[in-house]
């Protein structure tokens, strides 16, 4: 075995090396020159030399490695230079001897967790203490003069994904959890942790200790948050906050650098992003040098804030020198512009921009003054030369819209209020909403409602006109689907079957109406009328002398449809359209010849009708209800666009991509949360059919409930608490157990049954525990 020698120079430059694998973890010697890389399928250790890293040792050894090699974690002591610890895939804990004089560096195995270990932790400043924290939920403290660990700390959840031991505080730790909750830890208890609060909604997936400040402690989790906590009061305080753009795996502090830190995300993002935490929305900086998502970050020493070692999963090893690093705050726009929403124009521009002297559309500005208290004041640090990173400053201007201007947003909050979405028949929603944006004066609205009413819904009472009746057949195609030759070819053969039948009746008609008829365009009006086969002579009677026979749409002039040309073929004509036989209005002999007329008129005022027609397939109106939808999603108005998908349902929701109406309900919900319209939120998640908005009902509320007897949080799901072991929800009336609706009050925290506490208050306004508390039910 070849002894592994120092190197006393260690490289000052940016520069990569290929690995055989891909890293889950990396981890640094004490003296920065050498640095572990482990994984599923590599383990080896690297030297950092001017020239480049340099391999200088495989601890994946043996003709049959064993799973004790596959690493999902690898911390090297910073007190003993020779001693490493990995956390294995199959739930073993091994520490490694680098000082062994054979090629098996392994010195011990601990395989008393029975999942995947996530993190190994040394303590800082003793050396045979080793923390673990596995998927199992379970810490575990060893002691490495020992076989088996001293201490186990139960965490009560599903697992434990980072630990790590304080670095001002001999006795605590802090581990992150699954459920997204932080706890802290002493490790002379394990007992039971000495604090535990929510630190973010999801998973919590690391978490490092400021290596100055005695309290603060950075977190990061799926929620894509960074969030900088106070442990140095009673009460735990967020202190800091920074948004990132994917979940975040891994954070580090950087040294010497108060207020910087260090990420990487766990997908999608493969930049590395180095964080001043007192502004939180745009990187100091950023390492782009990855091509896959980065695994690993560590400073390569505790006091050198200029250089960054990280792995990948694309199986490369960087070292990042900070002055190569990008700077997203040079190519950052200084100028913003914010339309508020209730009409307040906000923009911010450089400074030497708001130098210029006010011009005349500069009526109504209002800078922020230095002096006014109403409006936020903004402090720039002093530029440090060190850092190389440019400071720029900015002015912010506000104008703001007058009382009772019409861009006010009333008319949106009295829309989601008064639109009606479901709980009635389609045809009486669309009426409903129609009259309220017509209220509203939204025009355009409210023809969009009615049209959409008339277009999906049947009629509700249709008629005995000609029109109406050959609708029901449902055999009439419209106007353009075959030749009006054909069509009247078919009438015309079916007036030669019944012509016979129908003769004393044609004879007896013919002389009502030339006593009745004085003019041509009476008869033009006769016509029309009784050009429909259906009418007998009880209906001829009740039209003639009905006075919806005067309205101007019957009145049609015999001069707009001129006759054609004898009809001799006959050819192969449509299926019936009636099973009674026709009631003819002119002479047997000129019954071929005046056929076309009637059927002419009626084919071309029944267009209207047929377009209409309950029975056309909603298939005909999705393309242009689409168009539409997608118009007013893009002139911003997604009330509308998420209004009508809501209430026309499955008549168009498969025309639209499910992306896309997941994109119109999250911004409308955004919008009605803004102005806190509550229960129009709710209903609009409630009536989607997005599997991505139906969930947000069930994932926003977290209720934390602390036990009636010891006070203490009650992590199970049961009625009995796992402590005291006593019953958490008990009446305070009948002294049950409550397993139904639970009413308790705010002040006191007792409570019952709400039968029983609505009986009680009626009575009485103490509370019935007997606490003295005034309690009231509302």
């Amino acid at each position: 075995m070849e002894k592994m020698t120092k190197v006393s120079t260690i490289s000052g430059r940016t520069m990569f090396c290929h690995l055989d694998a891909p890293a889950n973890a990396i981890s640094v010697c004490r003296d920065a020159t050498q640095v572990v890389i482990a994984g599923r399928n590599i383990f080896k250790i690297y030297g950092l030399e001017e020239e480049g890293f340099v391999e200088r040792l495989n601890l994946r050894v043996g003709r049959k490695p064993s799973l004790n090699f596959s690493c999902a974690d690898v911390m090297w002591h910073q007190m003993e230079e020779n001693l490493l610890a990995t956390a294995a895939t199959n739930g073993a804990v091994v520490t490694w001897n680098l000082a062994r004089p054979c090629r098996n560096k392994q010195e011990q195995l601990f395989t008393e967790h029975k999942r995947t270990v996530n993190k190994v932790c040394f303590h800082p400043t003793e050396v045979h203490m080793l923390l673990s924290g596995s998927q199992d939920g379970f810490m575990k403290c060893f002691d490495l003069r020992k076989k088996e660990s001293v201490s186990t700390f139960s965490g009560q959840s599903e697992s434990v994904r980072d630990v790590q031991f304080s670095m001002k505080d001999y006795f605590t730790f802090a581990a992150s959890f699954e459920n997204g909750n932080v706890q802290l830890w002493d490790i002379r208890r394990p007992d039971r942790y000495e604090r535990m609060f929510t630190a973010h909604t999801g998973p919590v997936f690391c978490c490092d200790w400021h290596p100055e400040d005695r309290g603060w402690l950075a977190t990061g989790g799926r929620d894509k948050m960074v969030k900088v906590w106070d442990m140095s009061t009673n009460r735990v305080k967020e202190i800091y906050c920074v948004q990132t753009i994917a979940s975040v795996a891994r954070v580090k502090w950087r040294p010497e650098r108060r207020y910087h830190l260090a990420t990487c995300s766990m997908m999608v993002d493969h930049n590395i992003y180095v964080w001043d935490v007192r502004r939180p929305f745009i990187p100091f900086a950023t390492f782009e040098e990855h091509k896959d998502v980065t695994t690993g970050i560590v400073w390569r020493h505790q006091h050198d804030p200029y250089f960054l070692l990280s792995g990948s999963k694309d199986s490369t090893l960087y070292q990042h020198m900070f002055k190569d690093a990008s700077r997203p705050v040079d190519r950052a726009n200084p100028e913003g512009l914010c339309f508020g929403l209730f009409g307040d124009l906000a923009f911010a521009a450089k400074e030497s921009l708001m130098t210029a002297p006010p011009s005349v559309g500069d009526v109504g500005r209002k800078p922020y003054p230095g002096g006014d208290r109403r409006y936020p004041i903004f402090f720039f640090k002093k530029p440090d030369v060190t850092e190389q990173f440019a400071q720029v400053s900015s002015a912010l201007n506000v104008f703001e819209s007058e009382a009772g201007s019409s861009v006010g947003m009333d008319w949106f909050i009295n829309t989601a209020q008064s639109y009606l979405l479901s709980g009635k028949p389609f045809a009486e929603l669309c009426e409903h909403n129609a009259q309220v944006a017509k209220k509203l004066k939204r025009p355009q609205e409210s023809t969009t409602w009615t049209m959409l009413r008339i277009m999906f819904s049947e009629p509700a009472n249709p008629s005995l006109s000609t029109n109406h009746n050959l609708n029901k057949s449902g055999n009439l195609p419209l106007v353009n689907s075959f030749s009006m030759k054909e069509m009247s070819a078919a009438l015309n053969e079916r007036n030669k079957e019944n012509r016979q039948d129908n003769l004393h009746n044609l004879e007896t008609n013919l002389n009502n109406n030339d006593e009745n008829e004085e003019t041509e365009g009476s008869e033009g009006q006769a016509e029309y009328l009784f050009g429909d086969a259906e009418l007998d002579d009880d209906d001829l009677y009740s039209i003639e002398h009905d006075n919806q026979a005067e309205e101007p749409e019957y009145l049609l002039p015999q001069e707009a449809f001129p006759l054609r040309h004898e009809i001799m073929d006959h050819p192969s004509a449509p299926e019936p359209v009636q099973e009674k036989p026709e009631s003819p209005h002119v002479s047997a002999s000129e019954a071929e010849s005046m056929c076309l007329t009637p059927m002419e008129s009626f084919s071309l005022i029944s267009v209207s009708q047929l377009l209409f027609s309950p029975h056309l397939p909603p298939q005909f109106f999705c393309p242009i209800v689409k168009e539409m939808l997608c118009y007013y999603a893009e002139q911003g108005d997604v009330q509308m666009a998420v209004s009508v998908l809501i209430v026309l349902g499955d008549r168009i929701r498969k025309e639209i991509d499910e992306l896309t109406q997941e994109h119109w309900y999250m911004s409308y919900i955004d919008l009605l949360q803004r102005f806190e319209l509550w229960n129009v939120s709710n209903e609009v998640i409630k009536l989607s059919t997005c599997g991505a908005i139906m969930c947000l009902n069930q994932t926003s509320t977290t209720l934390h409930i602390n036990c009636s007897n010891c006070k203490r949080p009650m992590n199970n799901k049961g009625w009995i608490c796992d402590r005291c072991h006593q019953c958490a929800s008990v009446c305070a009336v009948c002294h049950h157990v409550v397993k139904g609706l639970f009413v308790w009050c705010q002040g006191c925290s007792h409570g019952g049954h709400l039968e029983h506490m609505m009986e009680w208050l009626k009575q009485s306004k103490h509370c019935p525990a007997g606490c003295g508390h005034l309690c009231e039910y509302t």
